[in-house]
């Protein structure tokens, strides 16, 4: 633990000198924009409690909020939301760290990850997801075990270090097939593609997309489906309140003409 405040410490420090000279981000990632009311009730809340694990947990939504600036965003501002996000994850890591809260770490390595990987700061980008990777592995959380592993996979692929990459991508799509998660498992397979295709390798490349693709389109007509028979079984649903109403109105229609016949 030692270590990690001394690192914590020290990358805190050459955040700022990242700031003025990292270049834009490279990966285009799908993401809305964030909610600055959202923010600034965060912020609100934080200046209001004297509870350090609960500033701990109001900093790392505040972080995670940063992080869905927009991909239009011009350079300066998204420079500007990046930094924020790196202030407030260190600040939730730091607190984090203090009453040993594992997942809240891991969420803020998750985070500083992120943002590192897109600054393409790929050793502090590295590092991060690495401690993300043991403590899911600690944890035994599984589905974070393969998102750290596919997100690590990613940032090998950035610096050449392809051979690692596939070990990564390996090992998560053993543990997506083994515990039957075909979303995963798709993913992974897209990665695959990106991989081969780096490799120049791009036949291998497209099997691993059409991969990717079939199991993407199985999972669509599962769920079309799925739909499905709960819509049918709402119309049936419906049709039997229907004619219970029905059949109620009838009964008291043919009792008052008795009575009225007495």
């Amino acid at each position: 633990m030692k270590k990690l405040y001394l690192f914590i410490i020290a990358l805190t420090m050459s955040a700022t000198c990242f700031a003025a000279r990292t270049p834009v981000d490279s990966l285009k990632q799908t993401r809305s924009s964030f909610n600055e009311d959202r923010i600034a009730v965060l912020k609100t809340q934080v200046d209001s409690t004297r509870n350090d694990s609960v500033k701990a947990i109001l900093f790392n939504e505040i972080a995670t909020e940063y992080l869905k600036y927009n991909d239009a965003t011009g350079k300066k501002e998204k420079l500007k939301y990046q930094n924020e996000v790196l202030d407030y994850s260190y600040k939730a890591l730091h607190l984090f760290s203090r009453y040993d809260d594992t997942v809240g770490q891991r969420n803020s390595f998750d985070n500083l990850a992120t943002v590192y990987h897109s600054k393409k700061v790929y050793p502090q980008a590295k590092w991060f997801i690495l401690q993300s990777n043991s403590l899911s592995r600690a944890l035994n959380d599984i589905p974070n075990v393969m998102k750290s592993l596919i997100k690590l996979a990613a940032i090998k692929m950035d610096i050449k270090d392809y051979s690692l990459a596939m070990r990564d991508l390996n090992e998560a799509l053993k543990l997506s097939v083994d515990n039957h998660d075909p979303q995963t498992e798709s993913e992974v397979q897209l990665n695959y593609a990106l991989l081969y295709n780096q490799m120049k390798n791009p036949k291998k490349g497209k099997l691993a997309l059409d991969r990717h693709n079939f199991i993407d389109d199985s999972l669509h007509k599962a769920e079309l489906a799925l739909a499905a028979k709960y819509a049918a079984a709402d119309s049936a649903a419906i049709k039997k309140k229907a004619s219970v109403k029905v059949a109620g109105k009838a009964y008291r229609t043919t009792s008052s003409k008795k009575i009225a016949s007495l």
